[in-house]
This record gives structure tokens, C-alpha cells and sequence, in this order.
């Protein structure tokens, strides 16, 4: 019986402008904006350090040197391997990994740099090998702002349904586990978003899988979003799995 490989790698895309949360992202990157006194991208590590990861890399692109100065100064990693790659400032996700390509171990995690969850990384690593799986991502059910409309070609509404009242839809939330075989399917000489082209060929491999997560997961696009991890962060935040 084969050994599963231990994964103790995970790299984070943490290069991207975040114009949405201008108020915050014109003097720092977006895994940069606090929740508490800290970033959230030391949140993110945070996590994965519980469940045993010593390889961090974070593939940085926009004002990527506030958050190698972070790290210069941050004790909380002593033990832990980070290294800082500058992947483009523009660089769309599956070139910044595809950059990466040299330095990644044959399976590895993957996660943005903009969300917090709970969700047991160890449970997930086992249904990626379970599953023999190439390309695994976390799916969950964002939360709706909004009510759903149904209307005919006259624009007539024929039915409103509350938000309580939609059926759950799973999106990609990250906290995805890989196969370094993936990255074939990046093109090298193009500027590629690691969500379109590439996903589209790896589906037809019928190696991808979703793992289905109905815990806690808020991501920060926005203000709002901010406030509202701001808020859950002084009263028992769920992703607070660590110590200290």
C-alpha cells in the first residue's frame, strides 16, 4: 500500500489590486488590510500552520513589498519557510502560479489571500487522495445578499423568492488542493486566469473534485465585508482554530 504524500505546501495569491476595497488597498495590497491588528493574510497562515504546513509561498504583484516588509519583522513564523515571489504586477492567477513551476512540490494547496474559513485541512488532503484527484477545490455556499427574481420576456415578474427561500449553489471558495500535473494546462507565453481556459481543460480530465464545505468561510471584498470579519473577530471568530 502506497504512503499518501504528506502536503506541507501552500501557496497563496496575494498579488491582486482590490479595487473594491479602495479605502483600504491605495497605500497596501488587499492581503494586507487588518482584521484585528493583524492582516488577513496572517490569518490565512495562521490556519494552515495548525495543520502542520512549514512552506508558505505568496505570490505577490501589487505593492508586494508591504507585505515582504511584514514578514521581515513578523515572529509568529519562525519555524515555518516563507518565501515572497513577485509574480507580475497584472499577472492573472494561472500565470502567477505557472511562475511558480520550478519551485512547487508534486502536490501542494492553493488559497487566495482575501478569505478566512474553518474548514478542516486535513479532511480536505484526504478526499483529494481518496478521490485520486488532480485539481480539488472547496465549494461553498456564499451567503445572498438579494432576493431572486423570475420574469418573462415582457419583463413581467412571475416570482420573487427571498433570500431564505433560494436553493443553496456551491461556488469555488479556494482552499484548493493540486497536482503539480495541472500546470500543463497553463499556457507559458499567455497571460492566463487559472479559473477560465485552464479549469475548462482540467474538468475534461474527469480528475476534479469538489469538496463540498457548509462550515464558515467569509471572504473581503469590499468595506462591508471588512466591518463584518472586524466585528466577528471580537467575539469568538470561527476560523480562530489556533491558540495563539
Amino acid at each position: 500500500m502506497n504512503k499518501k504524500p504528506n502536503i506541507d505546501t501552500v501557496v497563496i495569491l496575494a498579488g491582486g489590486l482590490g479595487t473594491r476595497l479602495s479605502e483600504e488597498t491605495q497605500k497596501k495590497p488587499k492581503p494586507m488590510v487588518k482584521i484585528g491588528s493583524k492582516p488577513i493574510l496572517w490569518h490565512i497562515l495562521k490556519h494552515y500552520q495548525f495543520y502542520g504546513f512549514k512552506n508558505f509561498i505568496i505570490c505577490t504583484g501589487y505593492k508586494g513589498y508591504v507585505i515582504k516588509k511584514f514578514f521581515s519583522n513578523e515572529k509568529d513564523f519562525l519555524n515555518e519557510n516563507i518565501i515572497i515571489v513577485n509574480t507580475g504586477l497584472k499577472s492573472l492567477t494561472g500565470t502567477r502560479l505557472k511562475k511558480l513551476e520550478k519551485i512547487l512540490p508534486n502536490e501542494f494547496c492553493l488559497t487566495y489571500g482575501d478569505a478566512v474559513s474553518d474548514i478542516n485541512i486535513k479532511k480536505l488532503i484526504n478526499f483529494h487522495f481518496k478521490k485520486k484527484s488532480i485539481f480539488t477545490l472547496t465549494g461553498i455556499i456564499p451567503a445572498s445578499k438579494y432576493g431572486a427574481i423570475k420574469f418573462n420576456n415582457q419583463n413581467k415578474i412571475l416570482n420573487f423568492m427571498e433570500k431564505k427561500d433560494l436553493k443553496p449553489n456551491y461556488v469555488s471558495g479556494g482552499y484548493f488542493v493540486l497536482n503539480k500535473i495541472i500546470l500543463g494546462f497553463i499556457k507559458k507565453n499567455k497571460d492566463e486566469m487559472l479559473e477560465n481556459a485552464p479549469m475548462k481543460k482540467i474538468v475534461k480530465t474527469n480528475r476534479m473534485y469538489v469538496f463540498k464545505y457548509q462550515g464558515f468561510w467569509q471572504c473581503m471584498d469590499t468595506l462591508r465585508d471588512k466591518m463584518y470579519l472586524e466585528q466577528l473577530w471580537k467575539n469568538k471568530p470561527k476560523w480562530k482554530i489556533w491558540k495563539k
